[in-house]
This record gives C-alpha cells, sequence and structure tokens, in this order.
C-alpha cells in the first residue's frame, strides 16, 4: 500500500496542536483569574472604605487646614467639631466618589499585582528558596513581590487621582464656617459643590481634562511605594505566621496560606495597611494640599483675605516644611496609620475568604 508523505511527521503535529491548546487554556485561566480579582478586590475595597472613610475625612482636613492658622488641635477635636457642626453623617461628605475609587482601586491593585507576579515570573524567575517543593504556582521571593505590589501601584494611581481631587474637594468644602471667630453666629457660608457631579463639571470647565490629574505625582509616590509595602509587608507576615503555624502542625501536614485563619488574615493585613500609608506619607499630606487650593483659597477670601497660589508639588512640600518643619509632613499621619489597620485587615480578609470559597 502506499504511504503519502508529510513533511511534518505526525508527532510533531500531535505536539503542535497540543501546545496550541495548554496556552489558550493558560490564556483562558488567566483571563478567568484576573475577572475574579477584579470582583473580588472591588467587594474588599467597598467593605474597607466603610470602615475607615471616617478617619480619612479627619485625616483630609487635619492636613489642609491653614498653615498659619490651624483649626484643629487634634484629630479627636477635629472629630467633635466635625460632629458638632455638621453631624456624624458629615465623616461622610464626599463618600460616594471614593466607594467607587476604592473598588477600582482594589480590582486594579490585586489584578495588576497578580500579573505582574506572572510577568516576573516569566522574565525574572527568581522563586524563593524556602518555598514548598512542587507549589503552584513558584512563590516568589518577598524582594519580587514588592516589585509586584509597587507595579500595580503605578496602574492604581492613574485611576486614584481623579477620584480623590473629587472626594477632597468635598470633604474640605464644608469647613469653611469653622474658619471665622465664633462658628456658632450666622449661617455657614454655600458649599462650593454639591457633590461629585458639581466637582467634576466645574473640574472640567475650569482646567478641562488635564484638571483631574492635578496632584497625580505625589500620588504615583504613594501608590507605587505603598502597593510595594502593602502586598510585601502582608506577604512576609503570611509566611512568618505559616512557619510558626508549622512548628506545631501535624507530622507530614504542610501548612500553606490557606491554612491561615481569619484573625491571622487579619493581623497581617492591618500591619500592611499600616506600612502602606506611613512609608510615603509626606507625598500623601503634599497631594491633599494641591489638590485643594482652590478651596482654600475661597475661603481665605472670605474669611481672613490670605492668598493662595496653585503650586506644584515641590514648591506645595517646601512651603509646609517652612511653616511647620517636618511635622506639618506627618500631619494627620497618626489617625491615617490608625484607620488604615482595620481597613486593611477587612480588605485582605473579604478578598482571601472570597478567593478560598469562589476559586
Amino acid at each position: 500500500m502506499a504511504h503519502s508523505y508529510s513533511p511534518f511527521p505526525d508527532t510533531k503535529l500531535t505536539d503542535l496542536a497540543v501546545s496550541a491548546h495548554e496556552t489558550k487554556v493558560v490564556i483562558s485561566e488567566k483571563n478567568e483569574q484576573s475577572l475574579k480579582d477584579l470582583a473580588f478586590g472591588s467587594l474588599a475595597g467597598v467593605a474597607g472604605k466603610f470602615v475607615e472613610f471616617p478617619f480619612d475625612t479627619v485625616k483630609v482636613r487635619l492636613q489642609t487646614q491653614p498653615l498659619d492658622h490651624p483649626i484643629f488641635k487634634g484629630p479627636f477635636d477635629c472629630f467633635r467639631q466635625t460632629v458638632r457642626n455638621e453631624g456624624f453623617l458629615g465623616l461622610y461628605n464626599g463618600l460616594s466618589s471614593p466607594l467607587v475609587g476604592a473598588m477600582l482601586e482594589n480590582a486594579v491593585l490585586f489584578v495588576g499585582y497578580r500579573r505582574a507576579q506572572d510577568m516576573l515570573r516569566e522574565f525574572v524567575a527568581v522563586p524563593d528558596q524556602n518555598a514548598v517543593p512542587g507549589a503552584e504556582p513558584a512563590p516568589l521571593s518577598i524582594p519580587m513581590l514588592c516589585l509586584s505590589g509597587g507595579i500595580s501601584g503605578v496602574f492604581a494611581s492613574m485611576v486614584l487621582t481623579p477620584v480623590e481631587l473629587v472626594k477632597c474637594k468635598l470633604q474640605v468644602q464644608q469647613i469653611g464656617h469653622l474658619y471665622t471667630k465664633d462658628p456658632t453666629k450666622g449661617p455657614a457660608p454655600k458649599a462650593l459643590h454639591s457633590g461629585p457631579l458639581s466637582v467634576i463639571k466645574h473640574i472640567y470647565t475650569q482646567h478641562g481634562l488635564r484638571g483631574f490629574y492635578l496632584g497625580h505625582f505625589p500620588t504615583f509616590l504613594r501608590e507605587t511605594g505603598g502597593g510595594a509595602a502593602w502586598f510585601g509587608s502582608y506577604e512576609a507576615v503570611c509566611r512568618l505566621l505559616i512557619a510558626r503555624e508549622q512548628l506545631t502542625a501535624p507530622l507530614g501536614k504542610t501548612v500553606t496560606q490557606s491554612d491561615l485563619t481569619a484573625p491571622h488574615l487579619m493581623f497581617a493585613g492591618a500591619l500592611a495597611g499600616m506600612a502602606y500609608n506611613f512609608i510615603l506619607f509626606p507625598a500623601d499630606c503634599i497631594k491633599s494640599h494641591m489638590q485643594t487650593q482652590d478651596e482654600l483659597r475661597s475661603h481665605a477670601r472670605a474669611g481672613h483675605g490670605g492668598q493662595f497660589m496653585r503650586q506644584g508639588f515641590m514648591a506645595t512640600g517646601k512651603e509646609i516644611f517652612r511653616s511647620e518643619g517636618l511635622r506639618g509632613l506627618y500631619r494627620g499621619c497618626g489617625i491615617t496609620v490608625a484607620r488604615s489597620a482595620p481597613s486593611s485587615a477587612v480588605i485582605f480578609l473579604t478578598y482571601e475568604l472570597l478567593s478560598r470559597r469562589f476559586m
């Protein structure tokens, strides 16, 4: 019987078909994983934002009060005055914008973090020497995980800058009546903005699309360094807890991150949140000043006649340092680090539990 000739042996054709199929499967799995990260990160961000937002309002108001005549003596005084003058809901002024921002931020962070790890595994391939043999995918070293977190922070800063710009403007506009010597006399000045849409319209009318990225550079610094510290700290603490649990584990059992309990995850998340907010806090302080200069200028004209010129990153930082020294760059740091602990604990716990349930 005659046999037809093929320039490619059947085995090679089969190998190519199998390879193509495996590639499609891997791509499909990564896309599915990204969708889950988007969903889980969004839900985790919403849960964390409800916990942290009152603290964030106090932080922003402490950061943006006038440098020459501070209104608040500290976090507790700011909290007390806000509740007294605006009610408890005053602590949630501007929530809608950052709520959307929290969904986007955490979605981008978790997706970017996982994709950055995939990229580093492919091009750098520096596995953790202490990794459990046969683990899939191979764990990266802590420095590589920090780098992955920093990469995810770059993308998060693009999302966060316009969101935080709207949030900060809404958070500080209602304190205009506190600039008078006796805030109990007379009605409070009319708010500059009625809500997020009003702020967005004002920014676009005055400055165009470019105006939404006022304060992007300090946000970029904060998110890049913060992302590295956030994910790196969380992973490092989890690995320490895993090693600790392994010491008391039954013979032959290998403890993994999925074995960590809720208190373990919340503890690791809380420490990660504190590291994230502390490491580059001066950049966040400068960002808040830059993003609220218009509101401060308006209040100054109404109350004290001071001058507030729109300044860049370096000029704003120098002004704060000249007025209050290093302490001014860390104004509001205590309450920020404090609120980040429960918020970050809730975020990582929510994300981890959702991942275990649906992955």
